[in-house]
């Protein structure tokens, strides 16, 4: 199996963490000297970044989570002006303050890169077809696909968020090989085509580059056998660059992080210690060559392992497992990060709204979708059918407006919405079950 930077993706661990070390301690001078939040929080540590000469030395930094950059909205993490920021995106998440990441040219020809690299290590040349199945706009994913497989020299067709039949046509028509979208889309697609009675051996797909969402091992021999094609994993988060920070290789062993680009560490969610190799808990994440939007030992969320070993193909860099949850209450629904908060803040605002609520995803005949359950209001007897379906009316046209998605509202009374808290908890996933 090809590899594209052999002198990166394969280099000695030793000559790997020097060069880690170097970039490093560019990407901390970059922050302290350009981006006040961090030069003050150098400051009050009585840290330069001439002092960081270790990994140890490293792990004096405070984190950086994602309120950090929301209270900075919408420029305040910028490292340079924004007459060098050449692109602006945005997080999916559904707060009235997204984060907005910026990016230099420079910023731009790394993350075409290192999709590059995941792309190569999927087996994807220039001869292939790529069918980019995920939504063209402020989210990161379809962009970095896109660029990252005209680096390689493929075809790319920008699909985007085209209705299903319009994009087995596509598939037909164009004779598309590769399929970058969601494992739940993906689904769609195989039921879509039995539906129809389109044989898949018909079509030219070969390869599936799935992310943007938790997906699970039988998710991936469904999709592989509905499909007939073989699947990759792949890895971002849109406030450090996007897709690119790690994607499988042949070998299907987890997922390369591109160390020379991003600094891992695992940690517990809880007391914040940095876990041993192999430990399960938080992937923190910082960048070493960002220009625009350099970040610190962020807080990314998302729970996995890390595992050092020697991988088959060659590879040296670290391999992250697939992520198995989160440490918060975020949830993921279609790509777009649901924050409990929001929709706690938005059932505030409606008159007769009250704050007791549980968030359910569910996954439907491979649609995921979301309840939101509601008390129903104190003034209200449960026996008011008429006012209760204005009511339930009235939050579901507002959360599906406000969060940009299509929300269920169930109403539940006091006793039955307590009993279910206790049980599940604000935020319950079936689609991990």
């Amino acid at each position: 199996m090809a590899i594209l930077e052999k002198n990166f993706e394969c280099c000695q661990r030793d000559e790997l963490g020097q060069l880690q070390l170097e970039r490093l301690q560019s990407s901390l001078n970059r922050a302290y000297k350009s981006v006040s939040f961090y030069r003050h929080i150098f400051d009050q540590k009585k840290i330069v970044p001439e002092d960081i000469r270790n990994p140890s030395d490293f792990r004096h930094l405070p984190f950086t989570a994602r309120h950090d950059l929301q209270a900075n909205y919408p420029y305040g993490m910028f490292a340079v002006p924004l007459r060098e920021v050449v692109r602006i995106h945005t997080t999916t998440e559904t707060s009235d303050t997204p984060t907005v990441i910026g990016y230099t040219r420079n910023d731009l020809k790394n993350w075409a890169n290192l999709i590059a690299r995941f792309l190569t290590a999927a087996g994807v040349t220039d001869e292939d077809v790529i069918q980019v199945s995920f939504h063209y706009g402020l989210f990161t994913g379809a962009f970095g696909l896109h660029h990252g497989a005209e680096r390689i020299g493929a075809s790319v067709i920008p699909a985007s968020s085209q209705q299903t039949d319009k994009q087995i046509r596509i598939m037909q028509d164009y004779r598309s090989t590769v399929l970058a979208t969601t494992p739940s889309y993906a689904l769609i697609l195989a039921e879509r085509l039995e539906a129809l009675g389109i044989d898949p051996k018909t079509l030219m797909l070969k390869k599936g580059l799935l992310g943007a969402e938790l997906w699970s091992d039988k998710t991936r021999r469904d999709i592989e056998q509905r499909l007939f094609i073989e699947t990759f994993d792949s890895y971002g988060v849109s406030e450090l660059m996007g897709p690119g920070i790690a994607g499988e290789c042949s070998e299907h062993a987890g997922m390369h992080i591109a160390e020379d680009h991003f600094l891992p560490e695992i940690i517990d969610p809880l007391s914040c210690e940095v876990l041993p190799p192999g430990a399960t808990g938080e992937l923190v994440l910082t960048t070493l060559t960002r220009e625009a939007f350099p970040l610190i030992r962020y807080r990314t969320g998302d729970v996995t392992s890390l595992d050092y070993s020697p991988c088959a193909c060659g590879r040296t860099m670290v391999r992250m497992q697939r992520v198995t949850g989160r440490t918060d209450d975020v949830l993921i629904v279609k790509g777009i990060n649901i924050l409990p908060q929001y929709i706690e803040t938005i059932l505030l605002e409606i008159e007769g709204g009250v704050p007791h609520y549980q968030i359910v995803a569910r996954r439907d005949h491979n649609r995921d979708s979301l309840e939101v359950r509601v008390q129903v209001p104190e003034n209200v007897s449960f026996d008011e059918i008429k006012y209760q379906e204005l009511f339930r009316e009235r939050v579901r046209t507002t959360l599906s407006h406000r969060l940009g998605m299509r929300v269920e509202v169930k109403l539940l009374e006091r006793k039955t919405l307590e009993d279910e808290l206790k049980k599940s908890g604000k935020v319950l996933d079936l689609r991990l079950l």
